[in-house]
């Protein structure tokens, strides 16, 4: 039964929205300094460790870029203006207002879209395969974020300590497993210190780029943006292959929309343009300036910009702020599985909530399992920061891309945009992202098809489990029953009625749940009362308590239930059942049982999918998680009936 209990969100139907009344985000709100130091600890942690590796990926031989004054003055401003343009006009200005009720993140964005084009089939289909691509790609990302951050932050014991560089992959790999291994036991511990952490690492960025600058203020050229175009049109090609690595300065730019629903938008902007824009800004020309003075430091900039004395503590420092910017993302990835399940892209799946207090502390093993091998691969096949800066950018530019265009559908039919303003909006931008795209592509042999095949294998999972739950559906329709005339014939000879309740998980609200008929057919008996329940989840992060169930009487003894939940929101049948105490329904947990039906699904040749693709959704039925578990169900009150069904 499980995979017809959520709405069908890839079909073109309008989610059941009207009169309900949404929450914007989680119930608390704290002190806006709390609130910015918590911005800094999660949401910043990716792009402020971006100077461990941007500088010496920019002049890798393999680029072909001379180092020179001039061309390091160029590079520079590029790195400078698009952090302003890309981050602070796109993210921080544009993208950071087109909230889904104070939620972020590209499937929250995903969502806002396709609900404000639900009359045009066609372009909502092409929305979301390009909005589950755009998730798919974080996927990719996630693998690549703590695999660069921690081997670049181990690479500094190269000069620290030599004796030690032939064991910086072994280090890395070291520091990533404990890592994942922790993720079980949940951030909230270590999370409090997230924040004092990154604020010493900015100011640490900010003081060591400000004392170079001062030796070398020459590089105060870049901050003329004619500085970058002047060198982009003296160099051309050689420039645009640059920009495959001067993107890495923005990586984690998605993050601050992703985590705006965690700390709202006010906190997100006010650590951005306090602190980490003019920390990130000063480092980057401080590693500018250190080149001009002294070119031999190019091996390692970031870290030459420290005393011998300082390199141990800088190297410890570097690894923390890694780990905590590689938290951030595998928290991400934990979120967003736990999304896309729930809006119907992806299998059930094993959820443990880590914290009592916080309902957005997750941990999915099975993603922290496939994160962990990935990331494995990746060190162990790439070796070094600079190799992986190559598989990186691609991951980046790629969902960068989709929430530009993403975010035009969201102004010209959610905002009612008329055509050239919303196209002005978002236009330039996807210039700017093509453009680093396109430059990231030519890196596609030298490791950016690591990233594609990740977010490729993720992308054909996620709509093959869509498009299979679609034609699961179809095939249950086919055969069903509609309920009310089912009910009305049961009822006209009725069989024995027995105390309790029976709660009837229905995919379909009006057609009769297969557990019906198998419970009538072997067990020759009716419930006193029966509730026939339906779980939408909708296109908004959550929904209010006052707007969670609805209960309408089909007949005597026989309710049909409707449960909301926000695609955020933790399904909890049991809890969401008790809002109905008093409004003519008694329900006593200790006479309750759960019906639920579950379908072995059976591929056959047809019109459905490629035989293969049928296969693999009938491999991934088999594997999901249990509906009872998903449900949050009591184990020893529920009764499973199975069926075969053909799709």
């Amino acid at each position: 039964m499980g995979e017809r209990r959520i709405a069908s969100f890839p079909t073109d139907a309008p989610r059941p929205t009207a009169g309900l009344a949404f929450v914007s985000k989680k119930p608390g709100t704290s002190n806006l300094g709390a609130l910015t130091l918590g911005a800094l600890g999660v949401v910043y942690g990716d792009i402020g460790t971006s100077p461990l590796y941007v500088m010496k990926t920019v002049f890798a031989p393999a680029n072909g870029l001379t180092m020179n004054p001039a061309n390091l003055v160029g590079i520079v401003s590029l790195i400078f203006w698009s952090l302003m343009v890309v981050v602070t006009l796109k993210y921080v200005t544009l993208i950071m207002r087109a909230d889904n009720h104070g939620e972020g993140g590209i499937m929250a964005l995903l969502a806002l879209a396709a609900s404000s084009v639900t009359d045009r089939p066609k372009l909502r289909h092409a929305l979301l395969m390009c909005g589950v691509f755009g998730a798919a790609l974080f996927y990719g990302d996630g693998v690549i974020t703590p695999a660069i951050s921690v081997l670049s932050a181990v690479e500094g014991l190269e000069l620290a300590t030599p004796a030690l560089a032939p064991y910086v992959v072994e280090i890395t790999l070291a520091v990533l497993v404990v890592l994942f291994m922790l993720q079980k036991r949940g951030t909230a511990g270590i999370g409090a210190v997230f924040g004092p952490v990154m604020v010493a690492w900015f100011i640490v960025l900010a003081g060591s780029g400000l004392a170079h600058m001062l030796q070398a203020p020459a590089i105060l050229a870049a901050l003329n943006p004619l500085a970058g175009l002047e060198f982009a049109l003296q160099h051309r090609w050689l420039a645009f292959v640059a920009l495959g690595s001067v993107v890495l300065a923005l990586t984690g730019a998605e993050a601050l929309y992703a985590d705006m629903g965690h700390f709202g938008a006010g906190p997100v902007r006010l650590s951005w343009f306090a602190f980490v824009l003019p920390a990130l800004a000063l480092n980057y020309f401080g590693q500018g300036a250190l080149l001009l003075a002294h070119p031999d430091a190019l091996e390692n900039p970031f870290f030459r910009m420290f005393p011998q004395w300082a390199l141990v503590p800088m190297v410890m420092l570097a690894t923390a702020a890694t780990v905590i910017a590689s938290q951030a993302v595998i928290s991400g990835a934990f979120s967003m599985t736990k999304q896309a399940i729930q809006l119907g892209f992806l299998p059930r799946m094993r959820i443990m909530h880590t914290s009592v207090k916080e309902i957005g502390q997750i941990y999915v093993p099975a993603v922290n399992a496939a994160l962990l091998v990935a990331v494995i691969a990746a060190v162990i096949g790439f070796r070094s920061s600079t190799a992986l800066g190559a598989a990186y950018g691609i991951a980046v530019t790629g969902t960068m891309m989709i929430t530009t265009f993403l975010t035009y559908y969201v102004l010209r039919f959610a905002w009612k945009f008329s055509l050239w303003p919303a196209l002005l909006a978002t236009g330039f931008f996807i210039v700017i992202d093509l453009t680093f795209f396109s430059a990231n592509l030519l890196k596609i042999v030298e490791g950016g098809w690591f990233p594609l095949a990740i977010a490729g294998i993720a992308f054909v999972g996620m709509v093959t489990w869509a498009r299979g739950r679609e034609l699961l559906s179809a095939s249950l329709r086919a055969d069903a029953i509609e309920l009310r005339p089912f009910l009305k014939s049961v009822l006209a000879d009725p069989p024995v009625r027995v105390p309790g309740t029976a709660v009837f998980m229905n995919g379909e609200a009006d057609l009769t749940p297969t557990a019906l008929l198998h419970n009538l057919k072997h067990n020759y008996v009716l419930h006193e009362t029966n509730l026939f329940v339906k779980v939408n989840t909708l296109e908004v992060p959550w929904v209010s308590f006052a707007d969670r169930a609805r209960a309408d009487l089909l007949c005597k003894g026989c309710w049909a239930v409707t449960l909301n939940f926000g695609f955020k929101n933790d399904v909890d049948v049991p809890a969401a059942l008790e809002l109905l105490q008093g409004r003519g329904l008694v329900l006593d947990p200790m006479t309750t049982s759960y019906f639920l039906s579950r379908s072995t699904v059976v591929p056959t040749l047809g019109t459905g999918m490629a035989p293969w693709r049928e296969k693999l959704y009938a491999s991934m039925h088999r594997n999901a998680a249990s509906a009872a578990d998903f449900l949050n169900l009591p184990p020893n009150r529920v009764v499973e009936l199975g069926a075969k069904v053909q799709i």
